[in-house]
């Protein structure tokens, strides 16, 4: 099937370069900013042994399923879900799948694009001094101060979002492919300084110590939870975005051994941001557990008490923008391919309409940190409105459709021809993860993350 289909949005030039467009997809400010203050938030080393284990357990083989689906379909994910169903004598309505992933990777684009826009608008704070030497309460009141300023929320939001369609307009090889061969070796290579930085000038030691020496007594049900919706999360997952770029794959790569190297290199970047934060936030004394603002409030007052801080800083907004880059671009691919296959249009005009529409719903986002605060739903305001549905019930639910069709519907040799593993012992063990212990996992963080346990 995947030999007689091919795509009309054209191939990956290599196989790495695919890897390095799905880890770039998956290594975004979840790794960078997020997974850093939920580990200094749940414990350490314990949340680490149990998000690794949700990595292997749950996370590669929901990621084997997703480009596999995009392999055999080499259409939109919306398509995929319409064609693949009909060509196995399914029932309709899975296409809802394919429109969950592409909705969700759109809502979450349009106010990714905006806290992308704090890491942009922080590269020249640092670069000038901005921290240098500055007080706590200073450094807060500077971050509170960007979230209070509309205009310059939506300069910074403008200018990610157009970066983000520039790249995506230029088509597979041209703009993905060559974008992901430039930042991600950017990426890998700041982040390897920042750790040598913080090897030098920070408690390297004692960030060792805080995450990788278990403290079950500090890990509780609902970091367990926590951790299996970060692995989850972080590998980008139910967006569409795995599934896009897996429709972009070589017949002649192998799923299995993609997707164990896209797991392992997004868990590395992640264990790396953390050895490059700790060590500067315990070497100031500052509690690595102090949530989201960790990285714009916390470390921020870290660098600007350290030798070259001002240096390093820049360096380290820059590897943030980076990675949220690589994300953006991800999740704009699966809608921006569905308008070229059932529009017909070009692609740069595809991207441009995609681009405009999350930028207009994202200027919903920035108010909500300002101008709209006062305005809620349900106890949310815009920004959290949205991430909410998106990130908390479509993505699971996503997740959970994409198991369950891959693991109930299509044939087994189907699947099994398409997976190609090395021994049937293998691909029974896949199809175990994804047909039981898959599904009731992202039930379990889907009801956690709904407030229907905990």
């Amino acid at each position: 099937m995947t030999d007689s289909r091919q795509s009309i949005h054209g191939e990956w030039g290599s196989r790495w370069a695919f890897i390095m467009a799905a880890t770039g997809s998956a290594v975004g400010l979840g790794n960078i900013w997020r997974f850093p203050y939920v580990v200094g938030e749940n414990g350490g080393g314990a949340f680490i042994l149990i998000y690794l284990a949700c990595i292997l357990l749950i996370g590669i083989p929901v990621m084997m399923a997703e480009i596999l689906l995009g392999r055999l379909g080499r259409q939109s994910p919306i398509n995929t879900l319409r064609t693949l169903p009909a060509e196995h004598g399914a029932r309709g309505g899975w296409q809802i799948l394919g429109w969950l992933g592409v909705i969700a990777g759109f809502l979450v684009l349009s106010f990714y694009s905006v806290v992308a826009g704090w890491s942009l608008a922080y590269v020249p704070f640092m670069a000038t001094g901005t921290f240098t030497g500055a007080e706590t309460a200073q450094v807060e009141a500077f971050f509170n101060d960007l979230l209070q300023d509309p205009w310059q929320l939506l300069l910074w939001h403008t200018v990610f979002m157009g970066l983000t369609a520039l790249i995506v307009l230029r088509g597979v090889q041209n703009g993905l492919e060559r974008a992901v061969r430039l930042l991600m070796p950017l990426l890998f290579l700041l982040l390897l300084v920042m750790v040598g930085y913080g090897m030098g000038a920070g408690a390297f030691l004692d960030a060792m110590a805080f995450m990788f020496t278990p403290d079950f007594s500090a890990l509780g049900a609902e970091a367990v939870l926590i951790a299996m919706g970060q692995a989850f999360f972080s590998l980008s997952l139910g967006l569409g975005a795995i599934m896009a770029y897996g429709s972009y794959l070589s017949s002649r790569s192998s799923i299995p051994s993609n997707s164990g190297l896209i797991a392992a290199s997004d868990t590395i970047i992640a264990l790396l941001a953390g050895l490059a934060v700790f060590p500067i936030v315990l070497a100031a004394g500052l509690d690595p557990g102090s949530g989201p603002g960790l990285i714009f409030v916390t470390l921020s007052y870290g660098f600007g008490q350290m030798p070259l801080g001002a240096l390093f800083g820049t360096l380290f907004f820059l590897l943030m923008s980076f990675a949220a880059l690589t994300s953006a671009i991800s999740l704009m691919e699966p809608a921006t391919a569905y308008l070229v296959e059932n529009r017909g249009w070009q692609r740069p005009r595809a991207a441009a309409i995609v681009a405009t529409a999350a930028w207009l719903l994202g200027i919903g986002s920035l108010l909500a940190f300002n101008l709209w605060s006062g305005f809620t739903i349900l106890g949310l305001n815009f920004q959290e409105l949205v991430e909410y549905f998106s990130t908390s019930i479509m993505l699971p639910l996503g997740g959970l459709l994409m198991a369950l069709f891959a693991g109930w519907v299509l044939p087994r040799s189907v699947t099994g021809q398409e997976l190609a593993l090395s021994s049937p012992g293998l691909y029974r063990a896949w199809l175990v993860l994804v047909r039981y212990l898959v599904p009731a996992a992202i039930l379990i963080v889907f009801a956690n993350s709904a407030g229907l346990i905990g």
